[in-house]
């Protein structure tokens, strides 16, 4: 009994763990990307399997990548630099030109696949719908 109370003190009086300290990926994320945000991987997986039903994670693709912080960027387990780009798309009400811009994104996207692993961050995040009243 005495040494559970001690241990519920201890855990009581120790600081809040900070996640940005745990976190391997946090330092080395861009300031708009978090690890809980959902990304979109409507081309790496077939539409009808299981697997694109269930919404992943910047973190999860990261350890898929075997991600890892190298001079304050991002490197993946060939070191090859990730970059993260924030798909367009979640218009209530597109703008007039929305297919010129989808086009201009997709074709940055392809270039940018050349040179550096992409990651590509759902325009639409849970936390988005909670907004809406």
């Amino acid at each position: 009994m005495p040494l559970l109370i001690i241990i519920l003190i201890s855990l009581l009086i120790s600081p809040i763990m900070d996640t940005s300290k745990t976190d391997p990926f946090r330092a080395c994320l861009p300031a708009e990307i978090s690890p809980e945000m959902i990304i979109s991987e409507e081309s790496t997986i077939a539409a009808s399997s299981e697997a694109a039903k269930k919404p992943r994670t910047v973190r999860q693709k990261l350890v898929e990548l075997k991600a890892h912080c190298k001079n304050d960027k991002l490197i993946d387990d060939k070191g090859k630099e990730i970059r993260f780009v924030q798909l367009l798309g979640c218009w209530g009400n597109p703008p007039e030109d929305y297919q010129e811009q989808l086009d201009r994104q997709k074709a940055e996207i392809t270039k940018l696949k050349t040179k550096y692993t992409v990651v590509e961050v759902a325009c639409a995040q849970p936390a988005d719908l909670k907004n809406i009243h």
